[in-house]
């Protein structure tokens, strides 16, 4: 199944880089099969819709800012099961949500994932420039890359 890993956010940003952090760990694991590929971006809406096409499953690794879980806290859920379509970089203020343009997209035919799946990082700073996360942000980055790794593998593991 052709997989596609994204690692959203802004890498000078403090915590909201974390998604690219997972990402650059997962490249540099060596533990992904061929069919899988790993990309970093900074938009979502149309331009991550548009970054998804062709792919049958995507992963999307992003930091999100709930106030109803601890720092560094992981989660992981279905795009679809999102109570908030605004969380995070799955969309822009110039642009819509990812849902949105997904639902447009299958609209006019473009071939995207029927599976794709959010992990997200609580953080707790994401409007200072920095490229340093915040210590639990930091923690919380291999348990992440341990999620990833299980669902690009098939194994039905869930962080506890």
């Amino acid at each position: 199944m052709k997989t596609l890993v994204v690692g959203l956010g802004n890498p000078i940003l403090g915590d909201d880089g974390v998604g690219w952090k997972v990402a650059e760990e997962l490249q540099k694991s060596g533990n992904l099969p061929a069919d899988v590929d790993v990309i970093c971006l900074a938009l979502g809406g149309i331009s991550l819709m548009e970054a998804l096409e062709g792919y049958q499953k995507a992963i999307l690794i992003d930091a999100i800012q709930t106030s109803q879980a601890p720092i560094g806290s992981v989660s992981a859920f279905n795009l679809e099961g999102m109570s908030n379509p605004f969380l995070g970089h799955l969309s822009s203020a110039h642009d819509t949500s990812l849902q949105n343009a997904l639902r447009i997209g299958r609209d006019l035919g473009v071939q995207l994932p029927a599976e794709i799946i959010v992990i997200a990082i609580e953080a707790e700073k994401v409007y200072e420039f920095s490229e340093e996360l915040s210590p639990p942000v930091l923690a919380a980055v291999p348990l992440a890359v341990e999620w990833v790794e299980k669902l690009i593998h098939g194994q039905e593991g869930r962080a506890e």
